[in-house]
């Protein structure tokens, strides 16, 4: 059978019963190789907790929760499914199917896939590098209150301590209404951070911080060193042991005074929200950080699978998981907003912050007025460092799969270990993380957010479907149901239309949205000069710049046209129709792919 072909003429069965016992040999020993030369995961269920972990972190429990609130309550949630439905599930159905099937990290699977987008590889890379380098300086943050959460009071209740400002403390929260300020944010501004007035001023280092943000490396080190093998076993506890916390968490504070105040503000629709563009902007922006499409975590950590593995079935066991986990920390955390308002006397919306401010500055307050409070500080900071590690484990893994792909001899004959390139790579990581831990990183921390993780993220992930689906998939293999895709078979109707078209067209609405309402970027009342937005746009060029460059090489080194160029020398589809289809004969005899 030729290329282009319609193979939907055919019966399955006799697909697989043309297929020449030589092309099944061929596909046996290409899958026994790659497999040879690339460590697997050691189950199934390694695999997924290892994505549940990544995909569930912090946003989980600080951002969702506000954007619900902010953006129409009940109402915002069907903007969110829809996002999820059209974009969030497909896509990463997609990046599964990629890293699975070339089993290879995202740089050399896109430059196989589509060389003329071969920088969309090297994009994802470059901001999952970034990403890691100021989140995991929230795990310092959290590890700061967990030691400082084991005294017998804890030290942000009190305005009588060295870092407060007397004059200007509250020892209860106030809201957003007064001048002046609770114990627990000057705990956060003065005692952890102890902030300047502004990213002009860094100031000096804070060593505490330092060490904790070391002791967070040092804990990334151990579970990641042994590739898969380590981690596959680590998840076990760090993805699931969160889950016990917040169902306790839910249980004490669903009994709580004023809970279900909380509650009803979280979850009551406001349905003129819908109308706002920035309601939608914030879905997609939440499905994206969320699921961690675009960082090219999942790719990696799919390219550890069998080759048979049911992909589409893990795929919508983390998106269900995912969403069901954003929404349970919605009624954790607003309950206890709820509870706050109640003994405060305070609207709701005087007290629910957005950010880091939330789990840092609101809950510790809220967690100091609780029976046995000490005991629900410590889970709640425990569990806040655990969902940052499932995190920092796979945005830790692009780099160092990015290296042994691509200069694995070398480094190799150097290192000699593959230990001791993860410990260089921690190394690395630790050092620029060190601008974050200043007495001005915090300004430096949000400018890196606002910009790595919403602008560049939104370019990357229409780059993204645009390389698989309009490029590989239409000129490669004619993107239509009758011909095979890299699952052995042409996807479904949903999928084809999600990739085809809903997915990059709302892609590229959002991006043209964000841009056309774009607003300077603050923290609290500071608002960034003109210098440090210039700063946070150089950010977003360095990540996003690696997609016309690779292009631009491309076209230097391969003269011809566009269609040639991209469909030149791609080693997935160096076989016809009649190659993957022995793949997929060879693979169906075990599991049943999607």
């Amino acid at each position: 059978m030729e290329v282009g072909e319609d193979s939907s003429k055919i019966p399955s069965d006799e697909r697989c019963n043309a297929v020449k016992p030589s092309d099944l040999k061929v596909a046996a020993e290409r899958t026994t190789a790659a497999e040879a030369r690339r460590p697997t995961w050691s189950g199934r269920l390694d695999f997924v907790l290892a994505s549940v972990g990544y995909a569930v972190g912090l946003g989980n429990v600080w951002r969702f929760p506000y954007l619900c609130y902010s953006s129409g309550g009940g109402a915002f949630m069907i903007p969110y499914l829809i996002m999820m439905v059209l974009c969030g599930f497909p896509l990463l159905f997609m990046e599964y199917t990629i890293g699975q099937y070339t089993r290879l990290g995202p740089v050399h699977a896109f430059a196989k896939m589509c060389p003329l987008f071969k920088g969309v590889g090297l994009a994802t890379v470059v901001i999952a590098f970034v990403f890691s380098t100021y989140y995991s300086v929230l795990m310092a943050w959290a590890l700061y209150y967990l030691f400082n959460s084991f005294g017998a009071t804890l030290p942000w209740t009190s305005c009588n301590n060295t870092w407060n400002d007397v004059g200007n403390c509250s020892s209860g929260f106030q809201g957003n209404n007064t001048h002046v300020q609770s114990a627990s944010q000057q705990f956060f501004d003065h005692r952890l951070l102890e902030r300047t007035n502004g990213i002009s001023e860094a100031g000096g280092i804070r060593w505490e911080l330092f060490g904790l943000l070391m002791v967070t490396w040092v804990i990334v080190y151990f579970c990641i060193f042994k590739g898969v093998q380590s981690t596959g076993k680590v998840v076990y506890f760090t993805a699931i042991f969160p889950y016990f916390i917040l169902f306790a968490l839910l249980i004490n504070n669903v009994q709580l005074p004023g809970a279900k105040i909380g509650i009803l503000y979280f979850v009551t629709p406001v349905w003129s929200k819908l109308f706002e563009v920035k309601v939608w902007v914030n879905a997609a922006a939440q499905v994206f950080n969320s699921i961690g499409v675009g960082f090219g975590s999942m790719v990696t950590m799919a390219s550890y699978n069998k080759f048979n593995n049911n992909i589409l079935r893990d795929a919508l066991i983390v998106t269900v998981t995912n969403s069901l986990t954003s929404i349970l920390a919605g009624f954790v955390i607003f309950s206890a907003i709820g509870y706050m308002s109640h003994i405060h006397n305070l609207p709701v919306e005087n007290i629910a912050t957005d950010g880091p401010g939330l789990v840092f500055v609101v809950y510790p307050e809220v967690l100091s007025t609780m029976p046995a409070f000490q005991l629900w500080a410590v889970l709640f900071f425990f569990m806040l460092l655990l969902l940052g590690l499932d995190s920092q484990f796979a945005t830790a893994e692009v780099a160092v799969t990015f290296i042994k792909d691509e200069f694995g001899p070398q480094v190799m004959r150097f290192l000699k270990r593959e230990e001791l390139l993860t410990l260089v790579v921690c190394i690395v990581y630790l050092l620029l993380g060190i601008p974050h831990i200043t007495q001005g990183g915090i300004y430096m921390f949000q400018l890196m957010d606002q910009y790595a993780a919403v602008v560049s993220l939104m370019f990357l992930a229409f780059f993204e479907v645009a390389a698989v689906c309009w490029v590989f998939g239409k000129l490669r293999i004619k993107f239509t149901s009758s011909n095979v895709w890299m699952l052995g078979k042409a996807p479904n109707i949903y999928f084809r239309l999600c990739w085809k078209f809903f997915s990059p067209v709302l892609v590229l609405l959002i991006l043209i949205s964000s841009i056309a309402q774009y607003s300077s970027t603050k923290y609290e009342k500071f608002i960034y000069p003109l210098w440090a937005e210039l700063v946070g746009v150089g950010v977003a060029l360095v990540i996003i710049v690696w997609i016309p460059l690779g292009a631009i090489q491309e076209i230097y080194n391969n003269k011809g046209s566009l269609l040639q160029v991209s469909s030149r020398d791609s080693s997935l589809v160096e076989v016809s129709q009649r190659g993957l289809s022995s793949f997929y004969c060879l693979s169906s005899r075990s599991t049943k792919f999607p």
